[in-house]
Parts: structure tokens; sequence; C-alpha cells
């Protein structure tokens, strides 16, 4: 009868995921939901609800995950203080006169946003905002220049410092930063791949992406070139490299790290004079709404696990899991699929914290390497958040668009990078050695 009840808690709770209703809610009224018919029924004892608090406690004192609020916030001071803004148009400057340079341009600011914001809905936002008139009103085709503002966009998902690797790594018991270095190579991949697209493309479609005339405002002098490296360009490049390095050398834990960041974002802010008291006030109040949505659904999720695991329902996944045709390969297939799926319609964070507690068990006893798994999840999402008709960054640009955007050029624009990021996911499961 318990693992009747585990399979219906499942099917039950993600019914109401799907139904809109705030996941951490729903997550806590299905456990206590089943908790009572459990302890009502006698199928599992009562007492063991008293491990709740030791759980609640063990959250409250985990250290990786102060890492959160402090890259979260250093990506919203970059943002409110429209450095990312300066950063995108400048680089736009730099490669204008190449065809497809301000595409090339938006890939390279994507990654740049990504190591600097890992907020996916801000970067595809603040690129919408930004980039995707100025491409259109140079002739750049609506299907290009939407495809490649989303792909550039949902980049903070893989680049580290990414809050998807944070969370994964403490729901995989991996080190952050094994998984910030494993993450980087395949990170890359996918920006090259999206460079090397744009440049394939001008050169056989030259009329999807032309060349900004000579006398285009972008165009600048060697001496103003300069000036916007300088000013534009490398403090936030600076930034980020001292906040990975520090982290990748051992000079620093990710918390240190993010702490180092976001006073640096301040810093960089203060000398351009575009911070104030107001603005700190701003980028505050928002990331302190979007980490109290991150703990509302840990303690959800914990809350959730530990009631499914009351009815065996953790021996009953694994037993599924392990007994796959094909052992690791039937694992990776079916996490893969699931995972992709969840992705349409529940957040990164929510598939993480309800699902990889499920499959770590399962992962193990199939002697599975977990900062390998991480990637190929971490990929998985972010290949979901592309997919039409449901990826959420198809979303995230629909908002910003202009009206004579359709939503048809949005769905046709990401496909090609969508089979890059496949190939890539291809790449790292046959070649795990390029994650080492």
């Amino acid at each position: 009868m318990s693992e009747i009840l585990a399979i219906l808690m499942f099917c039950v709770t993600f019914l109401l995921i799907f139904s809109g209703y705030p996941v951490a809610f729903v997550l806590s009224g299905s456990a206590l939901l089943f908790f009572c018919i459990g302890t009502i029924g006698d199928f599992f004892p009562f007492s063991i609800i008293e491990f709740m608090p030791n759980r609640i406690y063990s959250i409250m004192s985990n250290n990786l995950l102060l890492a959160i609020p402090y890259f979260i916030f250093m990506g919203n001071i970059l943002r409110k203080t429209k450095l990312a803004e300066d950063l995108l148009l400048s680089m736009g400057k730099l490669f204008g006169n190449t065809r497809g340079g301000v595409g090339v341009a938006v890939i390279i600011v994507g990654t740049l946003l990504a190591a600097s914001t890992s907020i996916v809905a801000a970067s595809v936002v603040t690129m919408g905002l930004i980039s995707l008139p100025v491409m259109l009103d140079q002739g750049y085709s609506k299907q290009y220049s939407t495809g490649i503002i989303i792909a550039a966009g949902t980049l903070g998902q893989m680049i580290p410092p990414s809050i998807v690797l944070i969370a994964l790594s403490d729901q995989l018991n991996v080190s952050v930063g094994d998984l910030f270095q494993s993450a980087l190579i395949p990170g890359l991949i996918l920006a090259g791949g999206y460079i090397i697209y744009t440049l394939a493309l001008g050169k056989i479609r030259p009329e999807h992406l032309p060349q900004l005339p000579k006398n285009d405002y972008r165009s600048s002098s060697s001496s103003k070139l300069i000036d916007l490296v300088l000013t534009s360009i490398f403090p936030p490049l600076a930034l980020i490299v001292i906040v990975l390095g520090s982290i990748f050398l051992g000079v620093a834990t990710p918390t240190e790290a993010g702490a180092l960041g976001a006073i640096g974002a301040i810093g960089i802010a203060s000398m351009k004079k575009t911070v104030n008291i107001y603005t700190i006030y701003e980028a505050s109040k928002e990331t302190i709404k979007t980490v109290a949505m991150v703990m509302f659904l840990l303690i959800g999720s914990t809350f959730f696990v530990l009631i499914f695991r009351g009815f065996n329902g953790d021996q009953l996944f694994m037993n599924f899991l392990t007994s796959l045709p094909g052992g690791q390969v039937g694992f990776i297939l079916v996490v893969s699929i699931v995972i992709f799926i969840l992705g349409f319609f529940i957040d990164f964070f929510e598939i993480i914290f309800i699902v990889v507690p499920l499959i770590e068990p399962s992962a193990l006893a199939l002697n599975i390497d977990l900062v390998w798994l991480g990637i190929i999840i971490c990929l998985n999402i972010q290949t979901s958040f592309l997919t039409p008709p449901f990826g959420f960054s198809l979303f995230f640009l629909r908002s910003v668009a202009p009206s004579e955007v359709r939503t048809v050029d949005i769905f046709k624009g990401v496909i090609p990078f969508i089979i890059i990021q496949l190939a890539t996911l291809i790449v790292v499961y046959f070649f795990p050695q390029i994650i080492k």
C-alpha cells in the first residue's frame, strides 16, 4: 500500500504543478496531505516528521546556498545600473563593420552576461530590449535576430557562475568548483558554435546579416574604440575573470567569490556614476524576492522528498531507473527526456529540487559520475528553454519583442541553435573527458 501511495503522491503533485499553482506550495501541500493520509492509515510512523526541523536547519546552515543571493545581486546591479546595456552597445560598435558583427557581439555579450547575471530571464529581456531593435533596423532577419538573442541569453544556465550549477552541486552533493570547471568547456563550445553559425550564415545568406554602413553611428575611430574597451568592456570582463579565477584557483569559496562579485559590481557602477541608493535598494528588493522563492521551494521540496521516502517512494524510483534496459544509457536517456519535458512547464529550480534528489541514488547505484550527470542535466534544461512551443526563453523575448516580430519568427529562429545545443549534448555524452 505504501508504494501505491508513493505513486499517487507523485502523480497528484505533478498534476497540481501543471495547473499553474505555485510549486513551492504544491510540494508542501501535497506532502502534508499524504503525510496525514499515511499517519491516519498507519502506513508509516508519525515520528518521521521529527526529521523535518533538522532538514530545515541544514538548509539554513548550508554555506554553499549563500552564493545564490550574492550572484543574483551582482546580476541585478549590472542590469539596474545599465552596465550590461553599455557592454552590449560597446560590443556592437566593436564588431559593427563585420558581416554578422552585431550577432557576434550579442553572442559575446550573452556569454558575459551569463557569467555575471546567471539569470536567463534578465539576460534575454535585456538583450531583447537593447539589441533586437538595432538588429532589425540594420536589416537583420527577424528569425536570426530573435534566435540569437534567445540562444545567447539562455547561456546563463551553463556558463559559470551559474546559479543552476550551484543548486545542482547542492542537490548532487558534489563540489561546485568541479561543476563550474566542467561546465565551462561545454558553455564555450555552445558560444563558439553560435559564432561559427553566424559567420557561416553571413557568407551563405548575406542578405540575412547585412554589413553595417561605414557611416553608421556604431563605427568609431581607433581612439574611441580603445576608450570603449577600457570603460565599458574591460571592467565587467575583469570582474568575471576575477570571480571565476578565485574559485578555480581555490583562493575563494563560491560564497566568498559571489560577495566579491557583488562588491565589484557596485564598485564598477560607482566609477561610472550609474549607481545610487535607490538602485541598490531596487536590486536588493529583486534579489530578496528571488531568494525567498528559492528558499520556499527548497523547503517545500525537502518536505516532499521526506514524505515520499516515508512511503518507500525513493526505493521504488531507484528500482525502476536501475532496471531500465541499457543500464547507464537507458538511465541517461529516460532522465534526459523527463527533464527536457519538465523544462517546458516548470522552472529549473523546481526541476533540480524535485527530480535530482530522486535520481541521485540511482545514478550512484549505476556508477555514473555525478559531475558529468550534472552537466547533462544542465544542458537538457537549457535545451528545453529554447524549444518551441513551450520554452520559457521564447516567451521572455515575446514579451518585449515589437509587434512586427511574429511568434512563428521566434520559433523558426531558434531551430538552428537547438541543433547546436543537441550537438553539444551529444558531444558531452560520448566524450565525457572534455569536461574533466
